[in-house]
């Protein structure tokens, strides 16, 4: 059987990059949209149980219980004149002609929802979580068009703080992408058409400061790269950043636009190799409150399509915003540096400061590049490309900070990943859908410590803290290096990290920087360990294969007979390591355990004794009675 020689490469590990264990999640709370909605976007207020999606001329306003989902649909129609409009254009596709919600976020005590209203945007105030009003004659807002995108294929990004909304619009077409301030009592204000090239975004984040006014929000993006080679994706990432506390310029220059504006260019490569992902897609932002350090992980891709995750030190950003030069400007700088942020004062308008608004004005790039921590892409799976990705920051047991990533993918599936400073961990992968499809948008909650998850079918929401799903022995726990789980000492079990646990009563045990679970004291019970065997009764012409359900992928798995007299190699099946005959290895009566290795201990999975020419016994008698074919996947349904 050739397949045998193929599976005994693979019997030693399964590790390397693939997740350490893989859940398939049936059970609520989830929510399946009535038709598919394959552009959703999603608001989430920390620490409440709400999720407010904005699907095709509807908002939903989910609310989520252990136990289900209760649902709100508020229709929102596109005007029937912009709609028979856009129905007459060549361009966009018909389909895009309604109202998708594109926008939904709260300013202060206000919800602000905006959509694209078939091509021409539109914005509305909720009300009560029931009534959506007009929202151009509150006072408080900009022109709809700034806010929304008129079709839901231009990407757009939006984010609050301080009482005013923040809106980013990606290029297509005749509209050449912006970045504004378009909700608040500060003044609006737009970015300058020469200082982005086709910008498509990807993400802002706010980047908070001890002292209010130094607050800062950066935009992640990327711009048509004109000097692009053949083999590379015509395209250049960025990040642009601007202060909070900016009101604009002069009346003579830039009275209406940003005068602290800086962009940097962003690299994401492979080590020393040629290989770059030039094209930024999303980005998240974890930073610690009132602190300018934190990371910021980018999900790129490069021109045949493939996906990595690079991850940049914020302060490492910071202090090339703070020192670069400027490209292309090489005068010695007079007074404050362009782009600070400065509180505006009565001096304000002075010589130095119209200087410096020009220098902005012309030379709002840096020349120092950003380059990932560690140089090189996180050692994440290539088989499925990541669509989307959220993060959090999680205190341990040992009172160190640790980040969790959280990232969809085209299939469907998420996978949590431990970044250290040492590596990227894949805890877990999981199956949350039953209609396969792309991870369109996340939302996590920290305060709550839920993980809401949408594709075009349903949205699922799934606990950051899934504990008990890692086994029952400390071992299990420990090798699992989830940040949210510790193993109580005194209880016996896997526990989720009480709020304020005190490190030194040592009563949970956690290892996340290596997988080691030495701590546990457990190495002499292990290895004594044995499963009751599983009789197997066949007759002595039936070709026998018998499944193990693989738990950690990142162990080991071989079979052996009658205490070690011969050991037999894996077929990997699935989730099952399954013994079969091979040509030097024939199946005869016996005991066959299954044996996992891991963090240098043997463990036993499960055991079976096959006995021939025993005849027909109940359920026990599949061998005897099916086909070859078929009797992998009757004995796994039989006996797993």
């Amino acid at each position: 059987m050739n397949y045998f020689v193929l599976a005994s490469l693979f019997s030693l590990v399964l590790a390397g990059k693939s997740p350490r264990l893989k859940f398939v999640v049936h059970g609520p709370p989830r929510f399946h949209f009535m038709k598919p909605e394959n552009y959703i976007s999603m608001y989430h207020p920390e620490g409440s149980n709400t999720l407010y999606v904005g699907g095709q001329g509807t908002v939903y306003i989910l609310s989520f219980t252990d136990r289900g989902v209760r649902d709100i649909q508020i229709p929102v129609e596109s005007d029937e004149t912009a709609k028979a409009t856009c129905m007459a254009k060549a361009v966009p596709p018909k389909l895009e002609c309604d109202n998708f919600i594109t926008v939904i976020q709260k300013v202060n005590d206000t919800f602000v929802v905006c959509g694209t209203n078939a091509g021409s945007p539109k914005c509305w105030l909720l009300v009560n979580e029931t009534v959506l009003t007009d929202a151009q004659g509150s006072g408080q807002i900009g022109s709809a068009s700034d806010i929304s995108p008129p079709y839901p294929s231009q990407k757009s990004i939006s984010l609050t703080t301080d009482g005013g909304l923040y809106s980013a619009l990606s290029s297509v077409g005749g509209h050449a992408g912006s970045i504004r301030r378009t909700f608040g009592s500060q003044k609006f204000l737009k970015t300058e058409n020469i200082w982005l090239l086709n910008p498509q975004f990807a993400g802002a984040a706010v980047i908070p400061a001890s002292l209010k006014y130094k607050e800062e929000i950066y935009f992640f993006f990327s711009e048509i790269n004109k000097t692009a080679r053949v083999d590379e994706e015509p395209y250049k990432a960025r990040i642009g950043r601007i202060c909070t506390v900016d009101e604009g310029g002069i009346k003579s220059l830039l009275a209406d636009s940003w005068t602290t504006f800086l962009k940097a260019r962003v690299m994401c490569g492979a080590g020393s190799s040629q290989q770059q992902y030039n094209n930024i897609r999303q980005a998240v932002v974890l930073v610690a409150q009132d602190k300018r350090a934190g990371v910021m992980y980018g999900l790129f891709s490069n021109a045949w399509g493939r996906t990595v995750i690079c991850a940049y030190s914020i302060e490492d950003i910071d202090q090339a915003f703070s020192t670069s030069k400027l490209k292309g400007y090489s005068s010695p700088l007079i007074g404050s540096r362009p782009g600070t942020c400065v509180r505006r004062n009565a001096t304000a308008g002075g010589h130095n400061d119209i200087k410096n608004l020009g220098v902005i004005r012309y030379h709002p790039e840096i020349e120092d590049v950003i380059r990932p921590i560690g140089v090189a892409p996180l050692d994440l799976p290539t088989d499925d490309q990541i669509t989307h990705s959220v993060a959090d920051i999680v205190l341990a047991v040992n009172d160190e900070h640790y980040s969790v990533l959280y990232l969809g993918t085209e299939q469907g599936k998420v996978l949590k990943v431990l970044h250290t400073s040492e590596e990227a961990f894949i805890i877990a992968q999981y199956s949350l859908f039953h209609n396969e499809g792309p991870v369109l948008n996340m939302a996590i909650d920290s305060q709550k410590g839920h993980l809401y998850v949408g594709t075009a079918m349903e949205v699922q929401r799934l606990p950051l803290a899934d504990c008990s799903r890692y086994g029952d022995t400390c071992r299990e726990c420990i090798l699992s290096r989830d940040p949210y789980c510790g193993w109580d000492r005194s209880r016996r079990k896997c526990i989720a990290t009480p709020p304020g646990y005190n490190i030194s009563s040592g009563a949970l045990i956690q290892n996340l920087d290596q997988s080691n679970a030495s701590g546990c004291g457990e190495a002499a019970a292990l290895k004594q360990r044995r499963t009751s065997p599983r009789n197997v009764l066949v007759q002595s012409n039936t070709t026998v294969y018998l499944p193990c359900p693989v738990r950690s992928f990142h162990a080991s798995y071989r079979w052996e007979k009658d205490n070690c007299v011969k050991n037999y190699p894996c077929l990997f099946s699935g989730n099952s390591c399954v013994l079969g005959p091979a040509v030097d290895a024939p199946l005869k009566e016996g005991v066959f355990r299954c044996m996992a290795t891991e963090d240098g201990f043997k463990v036993e999975v499960i055991s079976y004794r096959l006995v021939y020419n025993a005849g027909p016994l109940g359920a026990a008698s599949y061998a005897s009675t099916l086909g070859s074919s078929f009797l992998l996947a009757a004995i796994a349904l039989w006996l797993l």
